[in-house]
């Protein structure tokens, strides 16, 4: 079986809308349906994941804040990119929330490690 990076990604303005808007109820119907998938889908979970906080860019020149669509991520394995990508349907629980999409990356083993 091969691994997949699985990226939750939304729209930065509409992913802190629905943080800032949602009720404890919607919040908690949210999260339940989190739990269902991770489930409903345990056998092809390497890492159900977690969401990602504040981001920082480090390159040459040092370390500063950034923001990208990063809300979370998940470690998936199935046999194919194609297969990986049939674990996330339509009625997944990210896709709830307008303006996401979810990105399936194919983690390449490197030969002898």
């Amino acid at each position: 079986m091969k691994k997949f990076l699985v990226l939750y990604m939304a729209n930065q303005q509409d992913f802190e809308k629905m943080l800032n808007s949602s009720t404890p109820e919607q919040q908690k119907k949210g999260m339940d349906a989190w739990m269902k998938w991770i489930g409903d889908h345990k056998a092809s979970l390497v890492d159900s994941g977690a969401p990602l906080g504040k981001t920082k860019r480090v390159d040459s020149k040092g370390a500063s804040d950034t923001k990208n669509g990063l809300g979370g991520y998940s470690i998936v394995q199935a046999d194919s990119a194609d297969a990986a990508t049939k674990i996330f349907g339509k009625d997944h629980p990210h896709l709830q929330m307008p303006g996401a999409w979810i990105e399936v990356i194919d983690i390449v083993q490197l030969p002898g490690m």
